[in-house]
């Protein structure tokens, strides 16, 4: 048998009050006579009623609910960035629905028009390049958009990230110091902004600072998972590396372990400098050195940059650069 919707008015009747009363107990205003707030909650609890989100929001014109896209949630840069955007969300009162894109632009089009559809306020969206067809979409909804951890070179939305061409360069320049002259700069799909404009950028200016050539030889492409660093070995071994800057951490594994297994040591006789700093770069022998970004805070930034927009508040800049580094550990001299 179907379960029978418990209403607010139900709520008001066994308790005998008003459905205003009843609203102003389960949005906590304290205008309420103790008595009655608990003769409604006693209510409330035997009918187990549950606060329609969706009619509130009718009222309200507001749902008080944040879109995220992301797309792998298995990937703990991702997850990361999840934390922040949910731990601020919480603080601003606003519920969050989370939608994985799997990073397919196709997908990335559906997910964000279910989101909207649904009456979101806002969306953050995170996703490895932003499509004409996803940007059109951005374009004709009059909901904020944020991006966090995702790059937008028209900067026509508004986005918190790290310097990643600086980040990108000062990897490259740390293990040309170490004595590289052949560093493979291993990255997911180029026609991401991210990897093929900011860090690839990166990397042909921390060549060219220590005065060595540039050669396409040295640029590899691939997924962001395991199997697919452990697959790319081989290639980077035979194009004569000694080192890489690797732009994601479960990538970065794989190519350590592809490594163990043809009996090359790290650091010893090659070194490398992943992207994220997760705790996938700890739990690796050795632990992973790494560009560390504050995923957290990244995250964070973007929901408290999205909540701005929904108000309507005064914004000093839509595109926020927050501050890296490299924290070196056992993969680098």
């Amino acid at each position: 048998m179907e379960k029978q919707t418990i209403t607010i008015y139900d709520v008001a009747r066994e308790a005998n009050v008003s459905m205003a009363t009843v609203s102003r107990v389960v949005n906590g205003n304290p205008n309420v006579k103790p008595a009655t707030r608990k003769k409604v909650l006693d209510v409330i609890d035997r009918l187990d009623y549950r606060p329609n989100a969706v009619a509130r929001g009718l009222a309200s014109k507001k749902t008080t609910t944040i879109g995220v896209i992301i797309p792998d949630v298995s990937n703990m840069f991702f997850s990361s960035l999840a934390r922040g955007i949910d731990d601020i969300a919480t603080m601003y009162k606003y519920n969050i629905i989370l939608a994985n894109s799997d990073g397919d632009s196709n997908k990335e089009v559906q997910v964000l028009n279910n989101l909207l559809a649904k009456q979101v306020d806002g969306i953050i969206f995170m996703g490895h390049r932003i499509t004409e067809e996803v940007r059109g979409e951005f374009s004709r909804s009059k909901t904020p958009v944020v991006l966090a951890g995702s790059i937008d070179p028209d900067e026509q939305v508004g986005s918190v990230n790290i310097d990643y061409t600086k980040a990108t360069e000062e990897a490259v320049s740390l293990l040309a110091k170490n004595g590289h002259e052949k560093i493979a700069f291993v990255s997911g799909a180029l026609i991401d902004a991210i990897n093929g404009q900011n860090r690839l950028t990166g990397y042909k200016e921390g060549l060219k600072e220590n005065n060595l050539e540039y050669n396409e030889g040295m640029i590899f492409e691939a997924p962001y998972e395991f199997k697919e660093g452990l697959a790319l070995v081989d290639r980077i071994l035979n194009s004569g590396a000694t080192a890489a800057y690797i732009t994601d951490d479960e990538l970065a594994i794989g190519v350590l372990d592809g490594l163990y297994d043809a009996g090359v040591k790290v650091p010893e006789d090659f070194e490398i400098i992943t992207s994220n700093n997760t705790l996938l770069t700890d739990v690796a022998r050795p632990r992973l050195s790494s560009v560390t970004q504050p995923l957290y805070d990244i995250g964070a930034v973007a929901t408290r940059l999205l909540t701005k927009l929904m108000n309507k508040e005064e914004i000093e800049q839509r595109t926020i650069v927050l501050l890296s580094s490299i924290m070196e550990k056992g993969s680098t001299k």
